[in-house]
């Protein structure tokens, strides 16, 4: 049997979070070890599968360019720890529980760029990307299990050494938002195409992306194998429909220049007032 899915990009998400979920090494981590979510709408909606709530998102690149949160200093969590059946914000910790981490624990961490040869990189805006940025080489490091979540509009059409050669947070002279960098991720990367074979026993091949209407972005496949298989993923599919961004909600109201979160964006655009003089009510500007 054969179906033809057309998934846009938050109901890509959602379906990579159940099969993320459902993951063998993910099931024992939670039985036996430790799960570290870090931040993104890709694993807030992962979050929300395992423990029922969406994380706080950070960065995020919006119609207006590479951004920020507008409220830096919300205590919902963007980074959250699971252990012994519970779970707990470590977004004041992150470094020192990663390290802590080890053989059958797992990370799971979302993604800004995948490419051809399944390689991963996350973009990163903040002076050593903030407390999760110090945590990436703990993450390598320590030896727990690293999950790449990523949608296949993540796909650039070059390759991540190329990509992290050609950006950086000092690396642009002017950016629409805040300028940065580009840290490679290795790990196990579950995009739609390793999700929907994770789900069900078939064979996933993509054969369009993009559209109009909301559907940009959007990945259409084509799912084969025996009827039961692609039935199970036709439930998953009607279950997943009109989903929406996953996200602690006002964290997903996104920075405007001389609020005074933008201490730390480089090359912004916006800061620098050349993208339509924005001003505060004051009229300072500068950082």
């Amino acid at each position: 049997m054969r179906a033809q899915i057309t998934l846009t990009v938050p109901e890509a998400k959602a379906l990579i979070a159940k099969a993320v979920a459902s993951l063998p090494e993910v099931r024992r981590a939670l039985e036996n070890g430790k799960i570290l979510l870090k931040g993104g709408t890709t694993v807030s909606a992962i979050a929300e599968e395992l423990i029922g709530i969406p994380l706080r998102i950070s960065g995020r690149v919006t119609p207006r360019g590479t951004v920020s949160a507008k409220r830096q200093r919300d205590e919902h969590p963007h980074s959250v720890l699971i252990e012994g059946g519970r779970w707990r914000n470590v977004d004041h910790a992150i470094v020192e529980e990663v390290v802590k981490m080890g053989r059958g624990d797992v990370v799971i961490i979302g993604a800004n760029a995948i490419d051809r040869d399944g390689g991963a990189a996350m973009m990163i805006g903040a002076p050593g990307g903030g407390n999760p940025g110090r945590a990436l080489t703990a993450m390598m490091a320590e030896g727990p299990t690293m999950i790449i979540a990523s949608g296949l509009e993540k796909l650039i059409p070059g390759t991540i050494e190329e990509a992290v050669k050609a950006c950086g947070r000092k690396g642009a002279d002017v950016a629409y938002g805040m300028a940065v960098g580009l840290v490679p991720l290795v790990g196990k990367l579950v995009t739609e195409r390793e999700a929907f074979s994770i789900l069900a026993d078939v064979k996933c091949t993509v054969i369009g992306a993009g559209g109009i209407s909301g559907a940009e972005g959007s990945t259409t496949v084509v799912v084969e194998g025996e009827r039961g298989e692609v039935e199970k993923i036709l439930r998953v599919v009607g279950s997943i429909k009109g989903a929406k961004t996953s996200g602690f909600q006002p964290s997903l109201e996104e920075c405007e220049a001389w609020m005074g979160n933008c201490g730390d964006h480089l090359s912004c655009i916006y800061i620098q007032g050349r993208a339509g003089g924005e001003r505060s009510s004051t009229g300072e500007g500068g950082r």
